[in-house]
């Protein structure tokens, strides 16, 4: 079995092996054209399969990368287009098997590693929302809201990777390609059963996702009402203040205390009396 491992698609190489294993162009044109879907294809004796690595930086954005794979009889060609971390450790995990190994049995080695490698992505992504209802909870940012948004714009690219890679392995698992040896049907159940759990984990980070989404608007809500309410309350305890103040600054006469020595003293002691028996009533309705 001869292995051609290609890592740069406009290399004149691709084009020779095309001629040599009569590969579709339409499929050479895939390898150079990025932003294709996960997909399995039979053509002229051989199989065309496109996986899609995905790493995640430090910001919480996806970079999602396309791995193609030509399957023959006796040869198996590789088309890494962007070299992206987690395809560079499933070709190195695959290289162990190199010379005693069938091209099938290389290709599962590299799905596994590609398939393995969104679990981690998965796992990040939990972290960040646990910390986020916590910081809901605390501390609400206004920027808050957008990074939620974002999480969910990174899982439903996730999910539509990992979708469309269930499909091309439970395609493998239901056709009966003879390029796929039966006894590699074990081994794709169990990446089959890998892809479904990552979905169902997917679908409950949207859910804890719409959930941390809800607990945001109700903390600033809960927020805003205890700002109303310590203003309404500093509004309230100032009434006496403005009542009593309004009436002893209006053009009239014999107005008690108002020609007594100690005038401005008694004025402020009935003020500061109302207000504390204003907040004395506020209180025991249990207003504040």
């Amino acid at each position: 079995m001869k292995w051609h491992d290609i890592r740069d698609p406009k290399d004149p190489l691709l084009d020779s092996l095309a001629a040599t294993h009569n590969l579709h162009q339409l499929h050479v044109e895939d390898c150079r054209n990025r932003r294709q879907a996960a997909k399995v294809e039979a053509q002229n004796g051989y199989l065309f399969i496109v996986l899609k690595p995905v790493e995640m930086d430090e910001e919480y954005c996806l970079r999602i990368a396309d791995f193609d794979f030509f399957i023959g009889d006796n040869w198996l060609i590789t088309v890494d287009e962007e070299q992206c971390p987690s395809s560079t450790r499933a070709l190195e995990y695959a290289r162990r098997a190199e010379g005693k190994a069938r091209a099938d049995q290389l290709f599962y080695r590299v799905l596994d590693a590609i398939v393995d490698s969104y679990q981690p992505i998965i796992d990040r992504v939990s972290e960040r929302i646990d910390e986020m209802e916590d910081l809901a909870l605390t501390d609400p940012g206004p920027d808050m809201l957008e990074e939620i948004f974002d999480l969910k714009r990174v899982l439903v690219q996730l999910r539509r990777v990992v979708a469309n890679t269930r499909d091309v392995v439970g395609h493998l698992l239901r056709s009966d390609f003879e390029l796929v040896h039966k006894d590699m049907s074990p081994f794709l159940r169990d990446v089959y059963d890998h892809l479904i759990r990552d979905l169902d984990l997917i679908e409950v980070h949207r859910d804890l996702l719409n959930g941390a989404t809800e607990l945001y608007l109700s903390s600033v809500a809960n927020r805003t009402n205890q700002a109303m309410k310590l203003l309404t309350v500093f509004g309230t305890v100032a009434t006496p203040a403005l009542v009593i103040t309004g009436i002893y600054g209006m053009n009239l006469q014999h107005l008690p205390f108002a020609n007594a020595p100690h005038s401005f003293g008694i004025v402020i002691g009935i003020i500061a009396l109302c207000s504390a028996l204003t907040l004395a009533v506020m209180r025991k309705m249990r207003m504040w």
